[in-house]
């Protein structure tokens, strides 16, 4: 087990980020991402992972552009995306993606471009479809098309609908379709598949982030699809398309005026069902809602399952009679087995009776489920479920960590009775002679729990800094039912905070936690509750807000996605946008703030941190604006990972501590 390591080497530890069992249940293999030899970025490579515990895992692609999305084909082979170059092309373009295949023994070769670039990729009964980005217009000319744009200089996007960006790109002019083609066409040396059909040659906005899967016989595609709506709005059904008939085929196959139908998509082993998620829209009264829907294929019936769980991971089982369902629950992620037949109100079983967040199910022939397991006290490992629920940890490129402290499960009781519960990292140490300064980290979400291991929000690094840490799931948490979401639907601030405190006052009565050494931080909605908490009480020594909402009515107009929360909050200028935004209580922060926010963040976009900045700035309130000109509502490239930490560390070792204020090497 390695020591927890300083923060410049935790940012270069592998990351296990996905898992996929192959047809005959023998191999598995992970992507995994790790620090580029120049150690300014990160990299992704292929990585087998032995089934044998006791054996060791190794890489399976090396390249310079990195290798992702990995499936496995029918036949074994494993399907992957990469920018990289191709040796049998001369001046072959190497600026998009293209799609790779890996045969079980022997090099990898391009199977597939497009000039746009490839995404996502599924395979199925000698099948295979993936997602492109395609200009408008005929695919066969749209090299010349984008080489004609390019030459004339041309950046420019008209946008005829909503929305016009996502997440921290922009969409458009190019538009995601979908391209059918047998799989062993095209294997030769230029690439590209012989006979590949477009099957949504004029799609618009439809298939933006859109989710697909094949049945089993490789004969129909399932896919999220979107459909625009007046004043802005939209909804995504689920649609079906007939690879052999083609262009022209789409048949809807789930829709509802009040529901979006999304992913996973999964298809049952016997091509009978699809599984997805079906998630009620929002109004000013009515809280969103998740659930695991199946439809049949045949007939497009669907019902719901599982209850009130909300579907994070979903696979099927081989007989096709059960469902496999990781989802939040009481600050874990078990698995949860769904038998087909079960009714609605009937109890779940579940299958893993641990701690940990499960996620990429990975049903294999012999009964047992493969799986990534992670916990708030464990980075994402594969293992191996045994049908009674047992787990067996498999050899993994992340090493096991020695953390420097322990986790606790504490809770508290809020003000209208409702239990209020998270997790307390201790750092090695603390007693009651030496008493840890503390620190409330609010998740973000704001539909969301603390339960799994974070990459970019590991209080780890804080304990191994000497704070304790606690992680709760307040109001709006999911995990807890729908009531404990419709507590909080519409009182983000007021109630959210009353959790807060809450469960904040009853860990300061711990005699190894410093009650008067005390801070707040948070990100996105957490940085919500950072600025509200700011305004609210005085009782933090410092507060960190990173990518924050901070004008309400400011915010829901300019986020990437404004009819979401135009649902839960009115139209611009409502009174609920006015009395939940946090900015109306400037005049009463005195406590001094680390504000952090990048620049192409379109889910909170910048002009929330520069309004808290000059807010602040204007008002005389000691605080501090951490920006990253590149990054976007997450901090990716490992340097600027590294400031975020050490500024943070310094912010709080200032005015938490008592330290003087040093200002630290990585941001000079």
């Amino acid at each position: 087990m390695s020591q927890f390591p300083d923060i410049r080497n935790y940012v270069a530890l592998p990351r296990v980020v996905s898992l996929r069992l192959s047809p005959d249940g023998t191999r598995l293999v992970s992507v995994v991402q790790s620090l580029n030899p120049d150690g300014k970025s990160y990299g992704t490579a292929l990585w087998e992972i032995p089934l044998d515990p006791d054996a060791t895992p190794y890489r399976l692609t090396r390249s310079a552009k990195g290798e992702a999305g990995a499936q496995f084909a029918p036949g074994g082979e494993v399907l992957f995306v990469s920018r990289r170059p191709d040796a049998t092309v001369k001046d072959g373009d190497e600026e998009v993606p293209a799609l790779w295949l890996l045969p079980e023994r022997g090099e990898p070769r391009r199977i597939a471009t497009r000039p746009g670039g490839i995404g996502g990729v599924r395979a199925a009964g000698g099948t295979v479809v993936y997602a492109a980005q395609v200009l408008p217009g005929d695919a066969a000319t749209e090299e010349e098309r984008r080489k004609a744009r390019k030459d004339a200089g041309i950046s420019a996007i008209l946008h005829e609908s909503y929305p016009i960006r996502y997440w921290d790109h922009d969409l458009g002019p190019a538009e995601t379709r979908l391209f059918a083609a047998a799989a062993g066409d095209g294997p030769g040396a230029e690439g590209a598949f012989d006979g590949a059909v477009d099957l949504t040659p004029e799609p618009g906005r439809a298939l933006d982030n859109a989710d697909f899967a094949l049945t089993p016989d490789g004969s129909t595609v399932i896919t999220t699809w979107r459909v625009p709506l007046p004043n802005g709005e939209s909804r995504h059904e689920l649609a079906a398309f007939d690879v052999a008939a083609g262009p022209g085929s789409r048949r809807t196959l789930a829709a509802s005026e009040s529901h979006d139908f999304g992913g996973p998509l999964v298809v049952s082993p016997d091509g009978r069902f699809v599984a997805c998620t079906r998630e009620r829209h929002a109004t000013e009264t009515v809280s969103s809602s998740a659930e695991l829907w199946v439809v049949d294929l045949a007939t497009g019936e669907g019902r719901a399952l599982g209850g009130e769980l909300f579907p994070a991971a979903v696979a099927w089982a081989p007989s096709s009679d059960a469902l496999f369902v990781a989802a939040d629950h009481l600050g874990r992620r078990p698995v949860f087995r769904i038998p087909l037949d079960v009714s609605l109100d009937s109890p779940v079983e579940r299958l893993t009776p641990d701690d940990g967040a499960y996620y990429d199910l990975c049903p294999a022939p012999d009964g047992s489920l493969y799986a990534l397991r992670g916990a708030v006290d464990s980075p994402p490992r594969p293992v191996r479920i045994s049908p009674d629920g047992s787990v067996t940890d498999l050899p993994s490129p992340t090493p096991a960590l020695d953390l420097p402290g322990t986790l606790t499960e504490v809770s508290a009781v809020a003000d209208d009775g409702t239990e209020i519960r998270g997790w307390l990292v201790l750092p090695a140490g603390a007693s009651a002679e030496s008493p840890a300064p503390f620190l409330l980290w609010i998740h973000g979400g704001p539909l969301g729990s603390w339960n799994d291991w974070s990459w970019r929000w590991n209080p780890w690094i804080m304990a191994k800094n000497g704070y304790a840490v606690l992680l709760p799931d307040p109001c709006l948490s999911t995990g807890y039912g729908q009531a404990m979401i419709d507590r909080g639907w519409g009182e983000w601030g007021p109630v959210t905070h009353g959790d807060l405190m809450a469960i904040t006052d009853e860990c300061l009565k711990r005699p190894d936690i410093d009650d008067q050494r005390i801070a707040a931080m948070g990100g996105s909605f957490g940085g919500y509750m950072a600025n509200w908490v700011a305004g609210h009480t005085d009782r933090f020594k410092a507060i960190v807000t990173h990518a924050s909402l901070w004008n309400l009515d400011q915010f829901a107009g300019t986020t990437d996605a404004s009819m979401y929360w135009q649902r839960e909050f009115g139209r611009p200028g409502s009174d609920r946008l006015a009395r939940l935004s946090p900015h109306h209580s400037l005049d009463k922060i005195t406590t001094p703030m680390l504000v952090i926010h990048g620049d192409k963040d379109y889910r909170v976009p910048i002009g929330e941190g520069l309004r808290l900045w000059w807010d602040l700035q204007r008002s005389g309130v000691e605080s501090k604006f951490l920006y990253f000109p590149d990054e976007n509502h997450w901090v990716l490239n490992p340097g600027n990972a590294v400031a975020w930490y050490e500024t943070v560390l310094a912010f709080l070792e200032h005015h938490v501590l008592g330290a003087p204020w040093t200002r630290p090497t990585s941001t000079a």
